[in-house]
């Protein structure tokens, strides 16, 4: 007797249903009008909810919210997919947990091309990217390069905190890389696919700076030709990152105090109430709690903008870092032909260069140490970035180099970290450390307490 076709097989909707209750990933079908009309039972074990609290239901309202974040694609008149579209997000399970999650929409036609409805398939990542995490498996998180524990447990707060639309303020030295974390914390969250909109409050003019954030009506002063938006406007269902936030003036503090407050604002010269929904993220590389003493800074604004604090620490107190850093700005400029000349070598640096910027203390903090990589990068020659390749701030670690011999680039505290990283694998340590082996097993040697190894 001959075997049934496959063909034949799925033609049976049970034995359809079957197999796709078997997937693992979880499978969401709705028509162009979001009714759902199927849910598998591995959507049920993700989102916890049941079949029957989800079929013929629309997609929004089962949920409470869209399943697919700010960035559905159904939320409009017409469907804006026309295709195929992959990205990650979270959602809320029906007992409250966030969970990652990593999904694919496919917009489904019948026999005539015609578009029905759309397919979601998706897979809870949550526990493999807390894993990673954990663990410093990747070398960052979310476009931030890092692998220092400080930094893991800056990742870990940009992951707890970004479903919840609570403000959240990012303090570190210049070029420490807040606006990045601001960014991550954004893109993490449900507000994912709606509209950043990045404001430098100290570069912005006095005089206008109430009018770029709020927006004004045509005729509210001289050269207001037209109405225009303001950038809390521009953020509608998105998040507004206020850098530098300490340098807005005291009498525009008490304005937006008052949004934050009702979600509300006039533009200059209006008289109608705008509403927005956005998310505050703000930062500063001032002590905001010094110029509130200081009556710089309104006390009831820092407490409306500070209610979850993040500090980036700078790179000289997180010197494991450094090599990851040099080697991501390198394999950035490598691949790209604006940063390296067509046909040229790759360019890698040379560990007596290495062992000088692990030295350096970094006054600018990542953003310097990238632009010192682009200027090696244009002395260097034969593809090789040596001590003189560096910037002129390095001459005197060279010269001091030169007269007590290489500096000691190993701490107690950077050692500890690799050691706990690496398992206690010494030659995996001096692997992360970017050393020889017989230099870190010099150093153990004189720090006998320092690590207990299991080697």
């Amino acid at each position: 007797m001959n075997a049934p076709s496959l063909e034949k097989l799925l033609s049976n909707q049970q034995n359809l249903e079957r197999l796709i209750d078997n997937l693992k990933d979880g499978i969401i079908g709705h028509d162009l009008k979001r009714n759902i009309f199927y849910f598998n039972r591995k959507a049920e074990k993700i989102t916890g909810y049941g079949r029957h609290e989800i079929l013929n239901k629309d997609c929004h309202e089962a949920f409470g919210t869209p399943f697919c974040g700010k960035r559905c694609s159904f939320c409009g008149n017409t469907p804006a997919l026309n295709d195929t579209v992959e990205y990650s997000t979270q959602i809320v399970s029906k007992s409250g947990e966030t969970r990652d999650i990593e999904l694919t929409a496919t917009m489904m036609h019948d026999e005539n091309g015609r578009n029905f409805g759309v397919l979601v398939a998706f897979q809870d990542v949550t526990e493999l990217l807390n894993l990673r995490i954990r663990v410093g498996e990747t070398v960052g998180f979310a476009n931030i390069i890092g692998q220092d524990s400080t930094m893991i447990s800056i990742f870990q707060q940009i992951r707890n905190v970004a479903d919840y639309d609570f403000p959240v303020h990012i303090s570190g030295e210049t070029g420490t890389g807040k606006e990045l974390v601001a960014n991550a914390i954004h893109t993490e969250s449900g507000r994912g696919g709606g509209p950043f909109v990045p404001i430098n409050c100290g570069a912005l003019p006095e005089g206008l700076i109430e009018s770029e954030l709020f927006g004004h009506v045509k005729g509210a002063f001289s050269g207001a030709i037209r109405d225009k938006k303001g950038r809390f406007e521009l953020a509608h269902n998105g998040s507004v990152f206020l850098d530098e936030v300490a340098d807005l003036p005291l009498a525009l503090q008490v304005k937006f105090l008052r949004f934050i407050e009702e979600g509300v604002f006039f533009k200059v010269g209006g008289e109608k109430n705008i509403s927005v929904d956005v998310r505050i993220i703000s930062a500063a590389n001032k002590n905001l709690q010094k110029e509130v003493k200081g009556n710089r800074f309104r006390e009831d604004l820092y407490y409306r903008l500070n209610v979850i604090p993040i500090h980036i620490p700078p790179i000289r107190q997180r010197k494991t870092d450094i090599p990851l850093l040099i080697n991501h700005f390198l394999s950035q400029l490598n691949k790209t032909e604006s940063g390296i000349k067509k046909n040229r070598r790759s360019i890698r640096i040379s560990e007596p260069a290495l062992s000088l910027m692990m030295d350096y203390r970094w006054p600018g903090n990542v953003r310097e140490l990238q632009n010192a990589i682009c200027y090696a990068i244009v002395k260097c020659r034969r593809g090789i970035i040596r001590p003189d390749d560096l910037p002129l701030e390095f001459n005197k670690l060279k010269n001091d180099q030169a007269k007590y011999g290489l500096s000691k680039k190993l701490n107690s505290d950077i050692v500890n970290d690799a050691m706990v990283k690496s398992g206690g694998n010494k030659a995996k340590a001096a692997r992360i450390l970017r050393v020889g082996r017989s230099t870190l097993y010099r150093f153990l040697d004189e720090h006998p307490d320092l690590f207990q190894s299991n080697e």
